[in-house]
């Protein structure tokens, strides 16, 4: 039964992963995997070889002093199994929704602060007509935008923007192509500017001020390193920028009231978050509730008296319905999967197994971020925290601080690798194979150049 449900697994990795071309939403296949997963791990035994022994053991002793003897001895070795199936179940539920909840928080705050055409307060004052300046000026803000954000709302805030900037298709693609890198690179960095490195935070494998701290200097680099190439080498101009459109925004002509308030209360929440864990000791989710409660109070008493349909875009509530669902639940989907495999021990021996076979960790850590380019980061940092035990690996260690970085940055190196370069091929409609020719070999060498600064930093801290 175990090689059914590692098949499953993997079928429902590639039809996430081939997306596009089979043409079937990779939420549904998330949810499915999952659902499957645990519905083949129940319906077996412990005689089908699903579990090792050890945790299942550890289980029914924990079982036994829970209920007393007679209770115990009545029930069968199948009841013990299922027992168990389910307590591991609930456990990696409430692993799972802790995520699933701060994610939610993050989003409804992001697409709040954007309603009230908060980031426009940014946007609005870049004004240059040197393209490479331009590329500097943009990357720069990305960079630093996508680590208080995340690089999915960043990515499409910023592109938004080149559209308004640069008319000329060509220079605009290659606009793209950096802000895919420059935002995955500045989500890396922060707990809260990329989703994986979010998972981390939350199931303690890092520290806000260690992994602010360790891959700073990385994540420039994997910037850095494109940007200079592209400023000697980019030709062309921006092209001719039409006459500005005055666009009718807010209530009525006007332009919308609130926005200031909303955009420094909505990064101030997001700030908020990791001061708030380490003063409280709650999880992050609270946190992030708190500062959603508040901007919710907040928009609220912005223009009370307007009329209800015209205030409904510009409320929390208006804003839980614009958010992104269907990624909130394929979060869910693959980390129900993932947790099916981290219960059955299947990740523990797979990662022995690459222990044995590679060896060294830092090479694993580096092919997983190169994976990440081709399959979806998230299913792969959740697969690889639940390979490696924070027994043996705690808080701020080498393997985690490097996957974090390895993971966020490598899915910049083809367009598909990233929900920012998702986002942004959509928007722009740019060819995969364009960005594989023009973008790829320089993200490359930016994510490799990262690696290099992590593991010689590490190097000196360690020595």
């Amino acid at each position: 039964m175990e090689v059914i449900i590692i098949l499953v697994f993997v079928v429902g990795y590639l039809a996430i992963a081939l997306e596009h071309p089979i043409k079937v939403n990779k939420t549904a296949s998330a949810l499915l995997t999952g659902v499957l997963c645990w519905t083949l791990f129940i319906m077996s035994s412990p005689s089908d070889g699903v579990l090792q022994g050890k945790e299942f053991t550890h289980f029914l002793e924990t079982l036994k002093i829970e209920l007393n003897p007679d209770q115990f001895g009545a029930l069968t070795l199948i009841d013990q199994y299922h027992e168990f199936v389910g307590s591991a179940l609930a456990h990696h539920l409430a692993e799972i929704s802790s995520i699933l909840f701060f994610l939610l928080g993050a989003m409804t705050i992001v697409e709040l602060v954007d309603a009230y055409q908060g980031f426009r307060l940014i946007t609005d004052r870049i004004q240059t007509k040197s393209p490479v300046k331009l590329l500097w000026l943009v990357c720069w803000v990305t960079f630093f935008l996508s680590s208080i954000l995340d690089n999915l709302t960043t990515s499409i805030v910023m592109v938004s923007l080149i559209r308004k900037l640069i008319p000329e298709k060509e220079m605009r693609m290659f606009f793209a192509g950096m802000i895919v890198i420059a935002a995955n690179a500045g989500g890396a960095w922060t707990p809260i500017g990329d989703v994986t490195t979010t998972m981390l935070w939350i199931g303690g494998q890092i520290s806000t001020a260690s992994i602010m701290k360790v891959l700073f200097i990385p994540s420039v680099l994997c910037m850095l390193v494109p940007l200079v190439y592209l400023t000697f080498t980019l030709k062309g101009t921006l092209g001719q920028t039409p006459n500005p459109e005055h666009e009718n925004v807010g209530y009525g002509h006007e332009k919308i009231k609130g926005s200031s308030v909303m955009l420094f209360l909505g990064i101030g929440a997001l700030i908020f978050v990791p001061v708030f864990k380490t003063v409280t000791h709650l999880p992050p989710f609270i946190g992030m509730l708190l500062g959603l409660g508040v901007l919710w109070v907040v928009s609220e008493m912005i223009n009370p008296h307007a009329d209800e349909a015209l205030r409904k875009p510009y409320t929390a509530a208006g804003a839980l319905q614009r958010i992104d669902t269907s990624s909130v639940l394929f979060f869910l989907g693959i980390l129900l999967a993932v947790g099916a495999l981290e219960a059955m021990t299947t990740l523990h021996h797979f990662a022995e197994w690459l222990d044995a076979t590679v060896g060294s960790q830092p090479i694993i850590v580096t092919l997983i971020g190169l994976l990440s380019a081709v399959i979806d980061n998230v299913p792969l940092v959740a697969a690889s925290m639940g390979m490696y035990s924070l027994d043996v690996y705690p808080m701020d260690h080498f393997i985690w601080e490097y996957l974090a970085y390895c993971a966020g940055t490598g899915g910049s190196i083809l367009i598909i690798g990233s929900a920012a370069g998702v986002a942004v091929m959509g928007m722009e409609k740019i060819d995969f194979i364009w960005y594989m020719k023009r973008i790829s070999l320089i993200a490359m060498l930016g994510y490799f150049a990262g690696c290099g600064a992590y593991l010689l930093i590490e190097h000196f801290l360690a020595a």
